[in-house]
């Protein structure tokens, strides 16, 4: 298999993580997001790790002054993907949230990049109050998958999805 790079967004909740360990039972996977740098500044800025509401909008407000001060998030993830390319993993999962950050990545890395929208039940949260989390939906996405299976069976179902169509309409990078 030759690598893939797939940019996967969905609403908290969804079910993003466990479907890229999934797919790390698979192939050899790398994992990524664009909040990972922003991340680590507000945690050492006082941040304590929480995912309620305000943290949610704290940590998409500071990415943005990145994105227009010097565009962080962007060369923290071209950086991973250059390492991506030089080691042996199979797939890169890079997380990013903004349409147009979307955009801008999947423009850099050209025809190898694929877009994956995670969909869950709909008892989820609609709306966080945060340009970051409210957008994922405001992006024309390559691939939509809705994860309603149970835990136990999403494997299978989503591996046959990955498989049949994700991986059959691939370009290698």
């Amino acid at each position: 298999m030759r690598k893939l790079v797939i940019v996967i967004n969905g609403s908290a909740g969804v079910g993003k993580d466990t479907i890229c360990e999934t797919v790390g039972r698979h192939y050899r996977v790398m994992n990524v997001s664009s909040i990972d740098p922003i991340k680590r500044i507000a945690s050492e800025n006082g941040w304590n790790g929480s995912k309620d509401e305000k943290s949610r909008r704290f940590l998409a407000d500071l990415k943005q002054l990145f994105v227009d001060f010097n565009d962080l998030p962007q060369r923290y993830l071209m950086e991973r993907y250059r390492d991506f390319l030089g080691g042996d993993r199979e797939i890169l999962f890079v997380h990013i949230r903004e349409p147009q950050e979307i955009a801008k990545f999947k423009s850099s890395v050209g025809e190898g990049c694929v877009t994956l929208l995670v969909r869950g039940r709909e008892s989820a949260r609609k709306a966080w109050n945060n340009a970051a989390d409210d957008a994922v939906e405001n992006y024309k996405y390559d691939y939509y998958y809705v994860n309603c299976r149970s835990l136990k069976n999403m494997e299978s179902d989503f591996m046959r999805f990955f498989n049949t169509e994700i991986l059959n309409g691939k370009v290698d990078c």
